[in-house]
């Protein structure tokens, strides 16, 4: 995930809880959570799609 990102989610959900945002800030803020949330589920697609399942048979 970018750092940087999650940082600019952070400091403006920070700042939407002290003082509030501005429209233009609640667009930004949902761009950068939307941006978070495409990256998380691409990670999370591609790790879902690298993972072999194997079956061990009983021991009579």
């Amino acid at each position: 995930m970018n750092p940087e990102l999650i940082s600019k989610i952070n400091a403006l959900a920070k700042k939407e809880k002290d003082q509030g945002l501005t429209s233009e800030e609640k667009i930004l803020q949902k761009e950068y959570r939307d941006s978070y949330l495409e990256e998380f589920r691409k990670s999370f697609r591609k790790r879902l799609e690298n993972i072999e399942i194997t079956y061990c048979e009983e021991e009579q």
